[in-house]
Formats: structure tokens, C-alpha cells, sequence
């Protein structure tokens, strides 16, 4: 029986990660020529801006058969600007490959990524890349793995065989299992069984296995290959109840909307009912209305698909990126979130309601974009990771809808938070109408956004009400009191409550809900957050006191330095206000051969306190 497995690609950009496919897909004879990208005929970087900026842009997939598997590899963005793209994909890897340049190594955005495939627990190769330049130094690369990655990260020469196994990699094997390390240390170890416990080892995220080669010069990729199959496995259930993982939505030009998903159990039909919670919280089911399977741009329509497989369906028409079908109920949650509002800017002269339709289709692809419509601005908003990811958008906009648009200067998005516990009661009682709300708000963990919490007795108030109560504190966006700005990190808990038995309907307890929230803010000591960066900088030696400079200027604070030779690293962390231009300024510092390194990591869902700005607001 084939085995399915779903491999993803990561890499910090420039590590050669596009190529490396093209090389896997060469070899399991899935292309017959290989492409380049500086060639522009790579066959996963199809779109027009990829091929123009020589980066990944999109993930895309591709199908290769090899051996006993069957695998889908996925290319991931390497670029920060678009690392909610890549995030999004970890959701349905079953195992993925960092690629590493022999040359930079370990770089800022392989940090991050890192730091995601840890969350996610998703098991982990490594293959460095570019062996066969100039600087090349796969035990520099080991080291710098080893230092800021992991120490359980061990170096795999060549093909993995029962017959050939390196004492290094069998010592590194055997300190995983007691009975194996028992019986190296005799002398009498059963090479199957240290195969063996690798592999296990390597699944639970124990162990990370290191092979290295050169993409470009077809070096090492065969042995690549043998290892992946020995040291893979996936089981899923093809008998059980169907589940899947909505990973990427997509609109045609028809009109049509593609949900992509990644089935975990079970097996899908043309014409099966899938269940799923849509963004309202209500139960829906819908009807599939065809099955695709892709390669690349291309695709083929299939009557079914199981579990372990990648497959594109229509007829989900509420389905968004995240959403658990079937029997996987629960949404994914995203860590990588911008930092960054920009406004979208157009001729007066076009029809408002249709740019706003062609940017929602774009937010249902990337609800990164969190598209906003100010009604009484009249402006549109979207969140973006960066100025590249704005260039990217305005191609976008014009290839797909022909319509022309510009954006206007980011502005960096803050949060609100409160310091301590308030009360706030909410009344609704115009005539023929009533609804009386009491909650109390409190301050939650950091990056915990807003939790609901219900102890209200029946007797007071209706279970019905209670819920109604509950979704209209988490249904959307509520803002803060001194810029406006989302509020977050609360703990929102209805006390109590009251309605008329006539004259009350399910709308006044929204405005008593919302009225609730407003007063107990206008009682709080508010607080405003801001995002910042976690950044590692590389630098000369003698350039180290003037960046260490620049930081505390910039409001940033830093590890102490850690020197290597004749450079320094710098880790730390700075607000995105007073340090996104920076890699740009640390550019300048360039002088004949030498490199500067400011790789700073995409924004997470940490917000910190802006002490500028924490200001108490009484009534």
C-alpha cells in the first residue's frame, strides 16, 4: 500500500530552497528537465512575480512518487514579508526540511522558523546547501545548529544502510534508548535496531538528522532521497470518520472558490456532505461538488481522496482558512501576525463596493490581510508584514482584477490592554425594548487576546441570552479608549443579566453587551501595546559599539554580545516604530567585501507595554 506523505520545504531566502525541489522532482522523474530560478523556469515558482524577483512568493505543491511513497512537497516562502504564507502551510506537514547555506548558515528568518516547526511539533531534517561554494563549512553550519538550534541535531554522511552506519551517528542514535546504548557500549549492537530507534526518535522531535550537498551541482540529492524513505513514516486511518484541515483558499478566475485541505482520517467523495463551524460559530454542511488533486499549476480531477492526501474541493462556500471539517473541529491558530495597516488607495471614479469585494477575496486567501472597511471614513485597511509584501499586492491586484491601486505609508498597528479589574453594567431600553448586561473585565496573560467566561445562573437570566451574550463579546474587533486601537488580553466574565419577558429581543443584548464593555473601560487604567521586533544582528568587530548604539536608541534591548572570530552576534529585541528601516541602515555600513547581517524576525503575537503610554482614563 502507498504510503502518503506530505513534505514541506523551509528555508531563510537565498538558501537555494526552489532549486533543492527542482532536484527531488528531477530525480523521481515527477519533471523531465530541471528549472532554475534564475532561469525563471523553475516548475513550483510559476507566477509572473516569482519568476521577476527570483523568490517564492506562494506555496505551491508538487507530487513525487518514490519507492514505496507517495509524496506531495510543498515550497514554502523564504522571505519574511511573506511568513503567514509559510505558517500557514506547517498546518498539514507531516515532516519538514530546513535547507541551510553552507556559506551564511543559521540565519535570522531559520530562527523563526525553527521556532514554529518546535510549536507545531513537526519532525525535522536538515540538508545544507551549496557545498560546493566558496566558504563552504559544513561543521561551521553544524556548530552554529548546535548553538542556536539544538544540540540533538547529528550529522548523516552519505546513504543510511544497515551495512553502513558511522560510530558518530550510531553513539548519537544510542543515547535515545537505554537498551541500545546498553548494548553499543558492549560492543553488540543490532544496526536494524538503531535504524529503527532513529527513526522513532526523529518523529517525536528528538532527534534531527543532517545531510548536506549542493542543489545546483546535483550533489547529494540521491543519497537525500534514500535517507527521506528509510527514515519516514505516516499513519493515517482510512477507515475512521473523515477529518480535514482547511490550509489555502483560492478564487478562480470563473468565479470559483477552491478550499484546499489536508485529509487526517477517512476519505472524501463527490458529492459527500462535509460538516464544519463557520466564522459565525454556526454549524454548516455543504455538499462537495468535485475533487482536485495538484501538481504544480496543473491538476486532475478525482472521484475521491483518503486519508494523507492534499486535495483542492468545491462547494465549501464558507469555509476559511484554518477551519477543522468533519470530525477535526477545532481552528487553527496562527502565531506570525503583521504589524504593520496600510491604506488602500484608488481612483474615486471606481465602484467602491467592487474593490472592497476584490480585497475580501484576497483576506478569505491571506486572513493575515485582516481587510477593513472604515464606514465612517470611508477608507479601506489592510495588515501587512512589510513594504515588499505592498509591492506584491498592487501586481496582484492589477493581474487578477485589472485594477489599478496604490497604498499609503504603514502605520504601525497597536493593542489595548487594562491594568486591573473593573465592572461594567450595560443597559438597552428604548421603547419596546430591554436588556441589562453586567461583566466583569480583567487583565489575561499577554497574547491571550479576549477569553469569554460565563457565571451567570439560569435563574437570572436565560441559558439563550447567556450565549447570545457570549458571541457578541468574541464576534468582533472592540476598541480601546486612547487610540482607538483593538483591545486584548482580557478575561470578559458575564455576572449577571436581565431581560423582559415582552419586550425583549436577541439585538438589545448586543447593545447592552457592547455598552457593558464600554463602561468598564471608561473605569479602567487603559494600557497601550505595541509590536516589536526579535532581531539577530551580525556584525564586525568594530562596528559592535555603534550598533549596540543604535539599539538603545532605538528603545531596543540586547543579550550581551557573543563573539566568533572576527564578528559578533547580537540578539535582542526592539519596538517595530523606531526599527523596522533598520536592516536598511545597517546596509550603509558596508564597506568593500565585507557583509552585514540584520535579520529580523517576522512579528509574532507579542505585544509589549509602551510605558509612553499607559494612561488611566476615569469617569
Amino acid at each position: 500500500m502507498i504510503m502518503n506523505k506530505t513534505i514541506g520545504l523551509l528555508a531563510h531566502v537565498d538558501a537555494g530552497k526552489t532549486t533543492f525541489a527542482e532536484q527531488l522532482l528531477y530525480h523521481t522523474n515527477s519533471i523531465r528537465s530541471k528549472g532554475r530560478v534564475d532561469h525563471q523556469d523553475s516548475f513550483l515558482d510559476t507566477h509572473e512575480l516569482e519568476k521577476a524577483r527570483g523568490i517564492t512568493i506562494f506555496a505551491d505543491q508538487a507530487m513525487m512518487n518514490y519507492e514505496a511513497s507517495s509524496y506531495c512537497l510543498i515550497d514554502t516562502p523564504g522571505h519574511v514579508d511573506f511568513s503567514a504564507e509559510m505558517e500557514r502551510s506547517l498546518q498539514v506537514m507531516d515532516y519538514a526540511i530546513v535547507i541551510l547555506s553552507a556559506v551564511e548558515g543559521v540565519q535570522g528568518h531559520t530562527e523563526t522558523v525553527w521556532q514554529l516547526l518546535r510549536k507545531h511539533r513537526i519532525p525535522t531534517i536538515f540538508f545544507v546547501n551549496k557545498m560546493d561554494r566558496t566558504g563552504a563549512d559544513l561543521e561551521a553550519v553544524l556548530e552554529q545548529i548546535h548553538r542556536q538550534l539544538t544540540p540533538y541535531a547529528v550529522k548523516v554522511n552519505g546513504q543510511l544502510s544497515i551495512a553502513n552506519l558511522e560510530e558518530d551517528l550510531v553513539a548519537a542514535v544510542a543515547e535515545h534508548d537505554e537498551q541500545l546504548l546498553e548494548d553499543y557500549l558492549e560492543g553488540s549492537y543490532d544496526t536494524d535496531k538503531v535504524l529503527t530507534v532513529m527513526t522513532s526518535t526523529m518523529k517525536k522531535g528528538d532527534l534531527f538528522p543532517v545531510m548536506s550537498g549542493s542543489a545546483l551541482m546535483d550533489q547529494g540529492i540521491d543519497d537525500f532521497l534514500n535517507n527521506l524513505e528509510m527514515l519516514t513514516s505516516t499513519t493515517y486511518n482510512r477507515n475512521a470518520a473523515f477529518a480535514a484541515r482547511v490550509y489555502k483558499i483560492r478564487h478562480e478566475l470563473q468565479g470559483t472558490c477552491l478550499s484546499f485541505l489536508k485529509i487526517t482520517s477517512g476519505n472524501l467523495k463527490v458529492r459527500d456532505e462535509v460538516r464544519y463551524m463557520n466564522s459565525n460559530g454556526e454549524q454548516v454542511q455543504e455538499k462537495v461538488t468535485s475533487l482536485r488533486t495538484y501538481n504544480g499549476e496543473k491538476y486532475t480531477i478525482v472521484e475521491e481522496a483518503e486519508a494523507g492526501q492534499l486535495i483542492a474541493v468545491t462547494g465549501l462556500s464558507s469555509a476559511a482558512v484554518g477551519d477543522g471539517l468533519g470530525e477535526l473541529q477545532q481552528r487553527a491558530k496562527y502565531e506570525l501576525v503583521p504589524a504593520l495597516k496600510s491604506k488602500v488607495l484608488f481612483d474615486p471614479k471606481l465602484s467602491v463596493r467592487e474593490v472592497q469585494r476584490y480585497f475580501q477575496m484576497l483576506g478569505d486567501e491571506d486572513p493575515s490581510l485582516n481587510v477593513i472597511w472604515d464606514e465612517a471614513l470611508q477608507e479601506l485597511y489592510i495588515h501587512v508584514m512589510g513594504a515588499i509584501q505592498l509591492e506584491v499586492l498592487e501586481q496582484v491586484v492589477m493581474d487578477r482584477f485589472k485594477l489599478k491601486v496604490t497604498f499609503g505609508t504603514p502605520e504601525i498597528l497597536y493593542k489595548e490592554t487594562i491594568a486591573g479589574e473593573v465592572c461594567g453594567c450595560g443597559h438597552f431600553e428604548p421603547l419596546g425594548h430591554y436588556a441589562e448586561v453586567h461583566l466583569r473585565i480583567e487583565p489575561g496573560p499577554r497574547d491571550s487576546g479576549v477569553v469569554f467566561q460565563n457565571k451567570c445562573h439560569p435563574d437570572h437570566l436565560s441559558t439563550g441570552y447567556q450565549n447570545l451574550i457570549g458571541q457578541h463579546v468574541l464576534e468582533r474587533e472592540h476598541h480601546g479608549l486612547l487610540t482607538g486601537s483593538p483591545f486584548t488580553d482580557v478575561v470578559v466574565t458575564l455576572l449577571n443579566g436581565r431581560a423582559h419577558n415582552k419586550h425583549t429581543s436577541g439585538g438589545d443584548f448586543r447593545e447592552a453587551t457592547h455598552r457593558a464593555l464600554r463602561q468598564g473601560l471608561e473605569q479602567a487604567e487603559n494600557i497601550l501595546l505595541e509590536p516589536y521586533y526579535t532581531f539577530k544582528i551580525k556584525v564586525d568587530l568594530d562596528l559592535i559599539g555603534r550598533v549596540m548604539s543604535d539599539i538603545r536608541q532605538a528603545h531596543g534591548s540586547f543579550d550581551p554580545p557573543e563573539t566568533h572570530g572576527d564578528q559578533a552576534f547580537i540578539n535582542g529585541t526592539a519596538p517595530v516604530a523606531t526599527f523596522m528601516n533598520y536592516s536598511a541602515e545597517l546596509a550603509s555600513f558596508r564597506r568593500g567585501g565585507d557583509r552585514y547581517l540584520c535579520n529580523l524576525a517576522a512579528i509574532s503575537r507579542a505585544m509589549r507595554l509602551r510605558e509612553s503610554l499607559r494612561v488611566g482614563v476615569m469617569i
